[in-house]
């Protein structure tokens, strides 16, 4: 942790928030914090990758998240989503006091089925950009609970992941209870996470893309990418790239009189060479001899509609 911003909001040039984890090692931020008008981390909207949670300790403010302003009072928790807009709102002069827990779900990914089953239905969920636990919420009191209790366990990793699960499981039984994460809803959730894949392989075949790259692209892990890709199309995403590019070669070869060395260049293949062994394995045949073949055969319809 650097000391010199710790409690302020450091901003990439993207505007989403450099957190400023206790650990290098472990991507939590724990906080016993506080506010009041003009400090400078007051009113300052931010994004990022990892959830958010609040609970306050003593008096009253608002937490904006995507525009809508949410008031907690003492005793209330907050929990925001995964890349949402967010930023706090003093509502007193007097300072109020909060503990404030941010950190990666991917502390709780232990398994493909632990990502699918309670992670990904959270976190790339569009119903869900945040939850409050208010009074009146029978969660509420156990949230508070665990969140007042994580200021001394910062500097303990094991620990706060203990707590960060039994969190977890308050998310998705409040998650439930609201109607939020029925199967239709989940099945979206991966849906949308191939059809963002699917987009960026279109867009970046060109060039060099990794297992990581893909899997990034559809904000999920490489094992939760692998398995998604063999439900939808019974393949790795590996092997889907290689054969996409195998396609966008064919289509190259049908349209246009290139030299193989400019096709292999133009579908990311990295040389003629590999581009044609990869081509037969497809095909059956060379690239030269699918030319040929089509080559042929338009020749040939041409002189029968003559």
């Amino acid at each position: 942790m650097k000391k010199e911003v710790r409690g302020l909001i450091v901003k990439r040039e993207d505007g989403s928030e450099q957190v400023n984890y206790d650990d290098d090692n472990f991507p939590s931020y724990i906080n016993d914090g506080w506010i009041k008008p003009n400090v400078p981390w007051a009113k300052v909207p931010h994004f990022h990758e990892d959830v958010e949670l609040m609970t306050i300790k003593r008096g009253r403010l608002a937490y904006s998240v995507n525009g809508r302003q949410i008031i907690l009072e003492k005793g209330d928790s907050i929990f925001v989503n995964s890349n949402q807009i967010h930023y706090t709102v003093p509502l007193q002069e007097e300072a109020v006091t909060y503990v404030i827990f941010i950190a990666r779900p991917n502390i709780l990914n232990s398994s493909v089925a632990v990502e699918m089953q309670a992670l990904q239905p959270i976190v790339n969920n569009p119903k869900l950009p945040y939850l409050r636990f208010r009074e009146i919420n029978e969660n509420t009191e156990q949230m508070r609970d665990i969140m007042l209790s994580l200021p001394d366990l910062r500097r303990d990793p094991f620990e706060v992941t203990r707590r960060f699960f039994d969190i977890w499981s308050i998310i998705l039984r409040q998650s439930k209870n609201y109607g939020m994460l029925e199967e239709d809803a989940q099945t979206d959730n991966y849906t949308r996470s191939f059809k963002s894949m699917m987009y960026y392989i279109q867009q970046n075949h060109q060039g060099a893309i990794s297992l990581d790259d893909i899997a990034a692209s559809g904000n999920i892990s490489k094992s939760l990418c692998n398995k998604v890709f063999h439900k939808y199309v019974g393949d790795s995403p590996v092997n889907y790239l290689l054969n996409y590019r195998v396609r966008k070669a064919a289509e190259l070869l049908r349209t246009t009189a290139l030299p193989l060395s400019e096709i292999a260049a133009r579908t990311g293949f990295n040389g003629a060479s590999y581009m044609s062994e990869m081509f037969k394995k497809s095909f059956e045949i060379t690239p030269r001899g699918y030319r040929k073949l089509w080559q042929a055969n338009a020749q040939e319809a041409g002189s029968r509609s003559s």
